[in-house]
């Protein structure tokens, strides 16, 4: 008997889709049958991306969106509405930081721009698409936090400005379960550690990774698939009563 894909019929968005983590998810959630908008503020990486999924078969668009501007999610929710009527799963995979510095050298300019990129957008994007599955009453929301929104690692340098945005990430996600549950919609979050992706591989050299996997309890650092699947998991019919979770995916680099 052949497997049923456990998201036909469904719909997502996924920011920041156009590589690492949220390339995985992207193409993991078509895998299981769900038409997927590829929002991304680079465009072309979006439709690279949208362009592979169709390729095999799945349905994709790509929306250029600079997820941490109101006026672009509106308009990414409205399109996604447009083509497809339904909103019923929403990754917020959007984030980052650029660099490493200690308290002293972060400008207030630096820290607002990761907080804006990290927390305002998780925050923008799930008010935008929460009307509608409201109404519905059923909906999956995800978002993407980080192991260093859990604690401070104890290998490398920290980042404060990051640390923070993804430890509210992990509030707001609670929050945000709490005041969504009696609509019959679930909020949780997924916190990587350091995982394989063309991002990190430029900010960190191999002897770092080699390092951060043997303090590991697995031995091993994780990849951006692995992010995937635990994302397909919470947006699946299988966690239809699992919300305000953190979900860790970490190899044990942290284990609380």
């Amino acid at each position: 008997m052949a497997e049923t894909k456990k998201l036909l019929g469904s719909t997502a968005i996924v920011t920041a889709a156009g590589q690492g983590i949220g390339e995985a998810i992207a193409k993991t959630l078509a895998r299981e049958g769900a038409s997927v908008a590829v929002a991304d503020i680079n465009l072309p990486e979006g439709k690279r991306v949208a362009a592979e999924i169709e390729a095999t078969g799945g349905a994709a668009m790509a929306i250029q969106t600079d997820v941490t501007r109101f006026r672009e999610v509106t308009g990414m929710v409205e399109r996604v509405l447009n083509r497809w009527g339904t909103i019923d799963i929403l990754v917020n995979c959007a984030g980052g930081f650029f660099r490493f510095a200690p308290i002293l050298e972060i400008p207030e300019e630096e820290w607002d721009q990761v907080i804006l990129l990290n927390l305002k957008s998780t925050f923008l994007c799930s008010q935008g698409v929460a009307k509608t599955m409201m109404e519905k009453k059923r909906g999956r929301i995800i978002n993407i936090a980080s192991q260093s929104g859990v604690g401070a690692s104890l290998y490398g340098p920290t980042y404060l400005p990051y640390g923070a945005a993804k430890a509210g990430v992990i509030g707001f996600t609670k929050h945000l379960a709490k005041e969504l549950g009696p609509y019959g919609i679930t909020v949780n979050v997924v916190s990587p550690s350091t995982a394989l992706t063309p991002r990190v591989k430029k900010i960190r050299d191999p002897d770092t990774f080699k390092k951060i996997a043997s303090l590991s309890a697995m031995g091993h650092l994780i990849e951006p698939q692995d992010c995937a699947e635990a994302v397909l998991f919470l947006a699946s019919q299988e966690s239809r009563y699992i919300t305000g979770v953190n979900l860790n995916v970490n190899a044990g680099t942290m284990i609380v």
